[in-house]
This record gives C-alpha cells, sequence and structure tokens, in this order.
C-alpha cells in the first residue's frame, strides 16, 4: 500500500512539473514571439530561429543527459533542469537584445534536454524498471494538458504585464513549484541493477531494432512539430473556415488525453508496438480523411490526429523500454530521439514553405506519406 502510495505520489509530481516544463518552454513561442519581436525589433522568424537552436542543443545534449539519469538517478537532473529554466526565463524577460535573446533561448535548450519527457521517462525506468509502462503513461496523462493550460495563461500574463513579465513570471513558478515538486517528491534512484542481475529485462533485441525505432521516433516527430506550428493554417488552406479551423484545433489536446486515458485503462494491457501501430493508422486516417473531404472534415482530422499523438508519445517511454529493457534506458532513450529533435527544429519552416509553394494538398500529403512509412517500420518489429 505504501509503495502504491509513494508511487502515485511520484506520477503526479512529475506530471505537475512536465506540464509546468513544456508550457515555459517549449509552448512559449508561439504566444510571446510576436510581442518579443515586436518590443526588440527583430522579425519573429528571428525569435523562432533561436527555438530552432534551442531544440537542436536539446537534441545534442539528450544522450549525456541519458547516460547521468543510469548512472545517478533522475531527481537531481530534473531538479537542476528548474534551475536551467528559471536561468532561461530570467534572460529572456530581460533580453535588450539579440545576445541575451539568444542566450536565453539556448538555456532554455538546455533546460528541455535535462526536464522533458525523455529525463522523466528515464527517471521512471530508474525507480520501476520494467514495471515503469503505467507510470509513463500517468505523467502523460498530467502532461497532456500543457498547451491547453499553458497558452491561455501565458496569454493572460502577456495581457496583465507583457511579455518580460510572463516570462519572468514562469522562472518563478519553475522555483517555487517544479523545483520543490522534483527535488522533495521524486525519490532518490541508483543506477538500474547490472543487467546479469535486473529483473523484468526483455528478450535481447534485434539488431536492427534501433534503427527501426529512430526512424519511427523521428517521421512522427516531424508530423507533430509540423502540425503543431501550422494547425489552424492548415485546416484553413484545407476548406475550413478561420472559426471551424480555431475550434479544431482547439481539440487537439481533449483527444491527446483522451486517448491517454483510454490506454491508462481499457489499452492498458496492450503491447507498446500495437500502441505505435493504432497511433499511426489513426493520424493517417485522419489526414486521409481531410484529403478526400476538405474543410468540412477540420474536427474529424484533430480527433484522430490528436489521438494519436496522445498515443505516440506514451509509446516514446514505453516501446524502447519493452524492446530493450530498463537497464541503460536514459542514453538510450536519448539517442533514439536525437534524430527526431533535429528533424523537428527544421520541421516547421519547411512544412510552412511546403504549404507556401504548393499549398495543403501538398503538405497533407506529405504528413500521410510519413505516418504510412512509421507504420511500415513497425512491422520490422516483432511483439515478444
Amino acid at each position: 500500500m505504501f509503495q502504491d502510495r509513494q508511487k502515485a505520489t511520484t506520477v503526479a509530481a512529475l506530471g505537475i512539473a512536465q506540464t509546468l516544463a513544456w508550457a515555459s518552454s517549449y509552448y512559449l513561442p508561439a504566444i510571446l514571439a510576436r510581442p518579443m519581436a515586436a518590443e526588440l525589433g527583430l522579425s519573429p522568424s528571428a525569435i523562432y530561429g533561436w527555438f530552432s537552436a534551442a531544440l537542436l542543443l536539446t537534441a545534442l545534449l539528450g544522450p549525456v543527459v541519458g547516460r547521468a539519469i543510469d548512472r545517478r538517478g533522475g531527481r537531481p537532473v530534473l531538479a537542476l533542469s528548474n534551475l536551467v529554466f528559471a536561468a532561461g526565463l530570467l534572460l529572456l524577460g530581460t533580453a535588450q537584445g539579440q545576445a541575451g535573446l539568444g542566450a536565453g533561448w539556448l538555456l532554455l535548450g538546455i533546460g528541455m534536454a535535462l526536464g522533458l519527457y525523455d529525463a522523466a521517462f528515464a527517471t521512471l525506468a530508474g525507480l520501476y524498471g520494467a514495471a515503469a509502462k503505467g507510470p509513463i503513461t500517468g505523467v502523460t496523462l498530467f502532461a497532456g494538458f500543457a498547451s491547453t493550460i499553458g497558452w491561455p495563461l501565458t496569454t493572460l500574463l502577456e495581457a496583465e504585464i507583457g511579455w518580460r513579465g510572463a516570462c519572468l513570471a514562469w522562472a518563478a513558478l519553475q522555483l517555487l513549484l517544479g523545483l520543490p515538486l522534483n527535488r522533495l517528491l521524486v525519490p532518490p534512484a541508483p543506477p538500474p541493477a547490472p543487467k546479469s542481475t535486473a529483473t523484468g529485462e526483455a528478450a535481447p533485441a534485434p539488431a536492427h531494432a534501433m534503427l527501426v525505432i529512430g526512424f519511427v521516433f523521428a517521421a512522427t516527430g516531424i508530423v507533430t512539430a509540423a502540425v503543431a506550428a501550422h494547425q489552424p493554417a492548415l485546416l484553413a488552406a484545407a476548406g475550413a473556415s478561420p472559426e471551424l479551423a480555431l475550434l479544431a484545433a482547439s481539440l487537439t489536446g481533449p483527444a491527446q488525453v483522451g486517448a491517454r486515458l483510454l490506454q491508462f485503462g481499457l489499452l492498458g494491457n496492450l503491447h507498446p508496438l500495437w500502441t505505435s501501430r493504432f497511433a499511426c493508422v489513426m493520424q493517417g486516417l485522419g489526414t486521409a480523411v481531410l484529403l478526400l473531404l476538405g474543410g468540412p472534415a477540420a474536427v474529424a482530422f484533430t480527433l484522430l490526429y490528436g489521438a494519436g499523438n496522445g498515443l505516440h508519445t506514451i509509446a516514446r517511454g514505453t516501446l524502447p523500454l519493452a524492446v530493450f529493457g530498463p537497464v541503460g534506458f536514459g542514453q538510450r532513450q536519448g539517442l533514439l530521439s536525437a534524430p527526431a529533435r533535429l528533424l523537428q527544429a527544421g520541421a516547421p519552416l519547411a512544412f510552412g514553405l511546403l504549404l507556401e509553394g504548393y499549398g495543403a494538398m501538398a503538405g497533407l500529403a506529405g504528413i500521410l506519406a510519413l505516418c504510412l512509412a512509421a507504420f511500415a517500420a513497425l512491422f520490422a518489429l516483432r511483439v515478444r
């Protein structure tokens, strides 16, 4: 009973801390890029350029951070992320030009490497080994509301105290909420037991498994980054009215959480490989419907895409755990996620150019091709 209560506390603490981390970093430029650029005399693309540089830095640091979690446990790394996030947000909130702006975003890039999903999943793998599937799903249930909470709150803060005040407020929340959650409520964990003595270890994975999973993460990551940056514009270009496009886009978060709740309950015993396959099918089906029916299918596209994205997030932690086991999870997770993060950094710009030059149908065809490629690649793996 005590262990169950402690696990629930850990999941809740990590889930809330993850919601804060995503809301105050990855989801920040969608609201603050334009006011930042206007005050500093820059174009919004300059802000997104620094954000892309931050994502590149996150990708490069992922394996190093994962190895540190494997060796020392996740608690100190997650606590450090709150300090780095706060420092980056403080620099952003006081920036007077490109130098301060760049330094702030690069610090946020380090913070994202230290404190987003990969670090949380590696922490749970270190704490619970092969039984971490349930806690990983639980954390994603909380953090599925990061954009739903973060975007309105950032909008409110920017309206009341300006974009600088919004950055400083998020910095304060990192210190007053995120740091105590990660430092006090996440248990300390030694590295996983050596492979010869580890329990719950998966059967030896095929040699090509790293390449297959890395490709799947990269393909689905490109789709996520492209749609997240352009969803209302994509739906409008497909024929939806501006009002319908905004309404449909707002349903992405609830669709993600709904799919995760289904996974947590009725589909809890489903192997992560099947979870990944279903996610690809849902996103591909939603894209095909929008391609065939145009704007009136905007809501159907969003519900299917959002549900698939919610399942992909779970599979990002549980699929490597099921295929390789918990030993070395952190470093392996960093290596698997690095290509996806590198490509995600350029995906919004590339997809925007595709939409501008060739229209919504070309963009949707590209999304559908990536979904089908990821789905096909997953059949190179076998349920064990």
